[in-house]
């Protein structure tokens, strides 16, 4: 496995994430149904990619140099 990504690229982590605030969560007194977590792992990962691209774009118009 020589191949690399960004953290926030990995469903390893996100599900991560999700089981500890899950536990937080539940811990808190908030139910959480069969499934909601891989909604959650879902939705996270679709909302990182989203703020990914925004970021990437802010990153280009805001840039002070020219890409060659």
């Amino acid at each position: 496995m020589n191949d690399t990504k960004a953290w926030h690229q990995s469903k390893t982590i996100w599900g991560a994430l999700v089981a500890i605030l899950a536990s937080v969560l539940q811990a808190a007194g908030a139910p959480l149904e069969p499934g909601m977590e891989r909604d959650l792992v879902e939705a996270l990962t679709t909302l990182a990619g989203a703020a990914g691209g925004l970021l990437a774009i802010y990153g280009r118009l805001s840039a002070e140099r020219r890409v060659s």
